[in-house]
């Protein structure tokens, strides 16, 4: 069982930062890539960025390139989430995902909301 609990989220108006967090307790930490994916109301789960275990590899979607940084800690067991220039469709639950044992980890979101 691997837990992945998020944190960071908030209100913010648009043009503002938040740093999310995903925090596991598993020493399989530094062997699992990590992802983060956001769900709006109404919408699919999309990707937003992932981290490969080495530090350098990462990806992003189009809609957050520029704006958004995925950064990991291993020896903190955490990964991260720099939102920048954020803007109202920004809006969603964000998750941390993480591969390991053969399969993909959840955690349980943590609620972004862009307004004025």
């Amino acid at each position: 069982q691997v837990q992945l609990v998020e944190s960071g989220g908030g209100l913010v108006q648009p043009g503002g930062s938040l740093r999310l967090s995903c925090a596991t307790s598993e020493s399989l930490f530094v062997a699992m890539p990590i992802d983060w994916y956001r769900q709006a109301p109404g919408k699919q789960r999309e990707f937003v960025a992932g981290i490969g275990v080495d530090y350098r590899t990462t990806f992003y979607a189009d809609s957050v390139k520029g704006r958004f940084t995925i950064t990991r800690d291993n020896a903190a067991k955490r990964a991260y989430l720099q939102m920048n220039d954020l803007k109202p469709e920004d809006t969603a639950v964000y998750y941390c995902k993480a591969h390991a044992l053969g399969r993909d980890w959840w955690g349980q979101g943590t609620q972004v909301t862009v307004s004025s």
